[in-house]
């Protein structure tokens, strides 16, 4: 069989469409100014010819890649696979590709990732968090690409951000088990060093928990990866004990999924003798068993708002200016919370 001399381009496109070049990459760039007759047969001569064209000399020339870049900390669990699908989504009927990235909560590793990106000559990069070492924040400053961070709100953030106020979900976990009576509560959250939201959130659970003059037991507070085996494993040594919590607050539902799971294998009612909230809201929190209390984070919301911002600051935007949404959070009262067994 004879292959072809050459990969289609611009050219044969035109001739298969019987229109011009110029028409074909009107079609293909600014598709609301093409007659749909004529773009449907534009389109029908890309699928016959197989043309791909080459956004990377586009974007050496200094046309748009139509391409953004997410970076987030981990892939690994559930935890931003709905921020991620609807600002995917959402990106995607707009025309633009979506790259993601991970950084496994490194944040030196993170700087390498986004130059990786903007390498790749993308039109906008979006991170997750507020937390970000000052040569990524510097980056991206001197690229003059659109940037955002999802998830976090903070009205001092240096970034665009979109998302919530993660003080207020660690403060509703915690008011929702001091207006249930819980006064022995234990707190098991993820590493909090390279990432603010579990440090907000802790830092915000202790304060109103404080406040209502709860003193916590060290013994009842523990660190643990996003990880089931590991909270469990790790809330296992904590309900082990001879004096117990009431209630355990845990920073994201993965780790009070593991909370539960543990309770369970040490045959610990949930909730008639033990009360867990997570935070997060994550697919599957609603349909285990028992369904699990937690502070709902608008995910979804969150990703489809971040990418309509995107789009709008690479299309008509300065990349400069600073952009601040806060969504709230909701509390979901399930199955795995209870006013404490009198003793």
């Amino acid at each position: 069989m004879k292959k072809n001399a050459s990969k289609a381009d611009i050219v044969s496109v035109a001739k298969l469409a019987g229109v011009s070049p110029a028409t074909v990459s009107r079609a293909i760039n600014h598709p609301e100014m093409v007659n749909p007759k004529t773009r449907k047969r534009i389109d029908t001569a890309i699928r016959n010819s197989g043309y791909i064209r080459n956004r990377a000399a586009q974007a050496m020339h200094g046309k748009r890649s139509a391409t953004i870049g997410l970076v987030v900390p981990t892939v690994n669990y559930a935890i931003f696979a709905d921020v991620v699908q609807s600002f995917n989504d959402e990106v995607s009927a707009h025309g633009f590709t979506l790259l993601l990235a991970s950084h496994g909560y490194d944040l030196s590793l993170e700087y390498n990732v986004i130059r990786k990106l903007l390498e790749h000559r993308v039109d906008g990069v979006a991170l997750i968090g507020l937390d970000h070492s000052p040569d990524s924040l510097l980056l991206l400053k001197k690229q003059q690409v659109p940037s955002l961070a999802i998830w976090n709100y903070s009205p001092k953030s240096e970034l665009s951000c979109i998302g919530v106020d993660n003080a207020e979900a660690g403060r509703c976990a915690a008011e929702h088990l001091l207006v249930l009576g819980h006064r022995r509560v234990g707190l098991v959250f993820p590493p909090t060093a390279e990432n603010d939201r579990a440090r907000t959130r802790l830092d915000a659970a202790r304060s109103t928990l404080a406040s209502a003059g709860v003193e916590i037991a060290e013994e009842w507070c523990a660190e643990t990866l996003y990880s089931l085996s590991q909270s469990k494993s790790v809330c296992t040594g904590i309900l082990g004990r001879a004096s117990q919590p009431t209630a355990l607050l845990c920073g994201n539902d993965i780790i009070a999924q593991g909370a539960v799971y543990a309770a369970l294998r040490l045959g610990i009612s949930v909730p008639r003798d033990l009360s867990i909230i997570g935070i997060g809201d994550f697919p599957g929190s609603a349909d285990m068993e028992p369904t699990l209390t937690t502070v709902r984070i608008p995910a979804r919301r969150i990703g489809a708002a971040a990418a309509r911002h995107m789009v709008t600051a690479i299309s008509h935007g300065d990349p400069q200016a600073v952009t601040r949404m806060q969504l709230d959070v909701e509390l979901m009262m399930r199955a795995t919370t209870a006013p404490p067994r009198q003793p």
